[in-house]
């Protein structure tokens, strides 16, 4: 237990440490100024190394800087913002002591010194430290996990693909620790992908979970299933297993699936309450608006697939809500720029999208959502 003694007083510090020598208090240091606190704490030099302080014991009337001043400074540190600090003064005047207060003194003790209460107000204050160093042991525990979740949710995302029939690639701006949102594709057979974008019900833990969990199904439906209409029942009824009864509410994301078939050339899909996706198909629009509700509401549920063939080829564009929410104008204005920019000549790279709809970084930086964009173009367009 390190305490810092700081009194101009040769006395003072004398008392004190006696005090908290026969207390059992054995690691003190004794200054005899703030400038000597300074440099103990080595506030002024470059390191960033934080020296090891429980506590420090200072004195309110010390020359050249006094005790509110040198409280203010060491606590504006980032090294030291959470030392408790106790001011040790003769003075009554109950306006220096809110003073004291207001700089970041956690207590205050009077002169001359009665044991007992110095005794007790120390106990108080480090019992009051101990608690603090759990919780930030604690946060950055969290924090690690936190990070470590990140890292696993953004290795699930697929790779692009770039191929002779079709490229598939994806830009995304999560605005939390843990995003909601999560894309994925994989090829059926040859000439077959089948691609999907989700967004999950709220963001942070529980949300990535549920995000993790749908991850675990996708490859094996999409795979194995393949049709839009079977994959969604399927992701609808793995849903609803997470449903638990003491809960009054239930997770549910809203999804948008389809099934790019290059030898067909169609496009299948179903749009489980998502932004409607769009496709552009021998130079015509298309939104990709058929489907179902959300998935996760209800056990059984009603499912309208959509079909777009095309000859010459397609280019795909699906997104979240965070997008146009992020260009902060209505969602049909929205969808009106994204398709002027989707039908810029060689517009094939989401990322170039993404720059060419010029949400400022403090959009980017505000974003309330997550930002996905994942587009899809066959090699005749």
């Amino acid at each position: 237990m390190n305490i810092v003694i700081v009194d101009d007083n040769i006395t003072n510090l004398m008392i004190i440490e006696k005090i908290l020598q026969k207390a059992g208090y054995d690691q003190l240091v004794l200054l005899s100024s703030a400038r000597e606190l300074y440099d103990y704490l080595q506030l002024d030099a470059s390191s960033s190394v934080e020296i090891p302080v429980d506590l420090i014991l200072m004195d309110l009337m010390m020359p050249e800087i006094d005790g509110l001043e040198a409280c203010r400074r060491i606590l504006a540190n980032e090294r030291y913002e959470d030392l408790p600090i106790i001011i040790v003064t003769a003075m009554g005047d109950s306006y220096k002591m809110a003073e004291a207060m207001d700089a970041g003194a956690l207590d205050y003790v009077m002169k001359p010194i009665n044991k007992v209460e110095l005794l007790a107000r120390i106990r108080s204050v480090l019992r009051l430290k101990y608690e603090k160093d759990l919780r930030k042991e604690r946060d950055r525990r969290i924090q690690h996990e936190l990070d470590l979740a990140k890292q696993v949710q953004l290795s699930m995302l697929s790779d692009p693909i770039v191929q002779g029939d079709v490229t598939i690639s994806a830009v995304y701006k999560p605005s939390f620790e843990l995003a909601g949102d999560l894309y994925a594709w994989y090829q059926i057979s040859p000439g077959r992908y089948g691609v999907i974008l989700l967004d999950m019900m709220g963001h942070g833990i529980s949300s990535s979970l549920v995000c993790m969990y749908i991850y675990s199904t996708l490859k094996d439906a999409i795979t194995g299933l393949g049709d839009p209409e079977a994959v969604m029942m399927e992701l609808n009824r793995r849903m609803n297993q997470l449903h638990m009864p003491d809960r009054l509410e239930n997770y549910y994301f809203t999804a948008i699936y389809f099934v790019l078939d290059t030898s067909e050339q169609t496009i299948e899909y179903v749009n489980a309450g998502h932004p409607a996706g769009i496709a552009i198909v021998d130079d015509e629009v298309k939104l990709m608006a058929n489907g179902c509700c959300p998935l996760g509401f209800f056990e059984d549920i009603d499912v309208i697939k959509g079909v777009i063939p095309y000859k010459k080829g397609a280019r795909i564009l699906l997104f979240t809500d965070g997008l146009s929410e992020g260009l902060e104008e209505e969602y049909e204005d929205a969808i009106s720029k994204l398709v002027s920019s989707l039908q810029e000549q060689g517009m094939d790279d989401p990322k170039e999208l993404f720059e060419r709809l010029q949400l400022s970084s403090e959009m980017l930086q505000d974003a309330k959502d997550d930002m996905c964009l994942v587009m899809v173009s066959t090699n005749g367009l």
